[in-house]
């Protein structure tokens, strides 16, 4: 898009299906490269990708080209695929939802640094607890019931 000039950052948060612990350890490096690969085939700026076994969090320049949602969706359509064909894992699959940030350029160290210390964070608090902190610091309103559960219906009150 001939002049259109853009800064924007974003820290997309998404969670495996049911919050299990599916990101085996040994092959958490190789698919946080593989995303940034597919971010960068989206012609996106991928800084740090990192988590735990039961989610990501993901910090990237975003260009304009297309909606946040359709990225995420093939973010994870594609890394569920490669989690099913390089490690065997057939019943993987993401939560529907995920969390979206964005941040100035002058937010990037700080905000790069929480995701690269991941593992640190989660001996103190859980993911739960880490989603209610972000979303509040954001002040986004929330249902507790969705916090990245990935429920597509509302469960009974009863």
């Amino acid at each position: 898009m001939a002049n259109t000039y853009t800064q924007i950052y974003m820290h997309v948060i998404f969670a495996v299906k049911g919050r299990e612990s599916m990101i085996r350890p040994e092959w958490q490096d190789e698919l946080y490269r593989y995303m940034a690969g597919a971010l960068k085939n989206h012609e996106h700026t991928p800084y740090i990708i990192n988590g735990m076994e039961d989610h990501v969090h993901l910090l990237f320049g975003m260009t304009p080209k297309e909606s946040l949602s359709e990225l995420v969706q093939s973010l994870k359509i594609q890394s569920t695929k490669h989690i099913k064909e390089q490690y065997g894992c057939l019943s993987f699959a993401w939560q529907s939802g995920f969390g979206a940030f964005s941040y100035s350029k002058s937010f990037l160290p700080a905000v790069s640094n929480y995701i690269a210390n991941q593992k640190e964070h989660h001996k103190k608090r859980s993911f739960d607890d880490e989603m209610r902190e972000i979303l509040e610091k954001a002040e986004i309103e929330y249902d507790e019931r969705y916090i990245l559960k990935g429920v597509t219906k509302p469960m009974s009150d009863t």
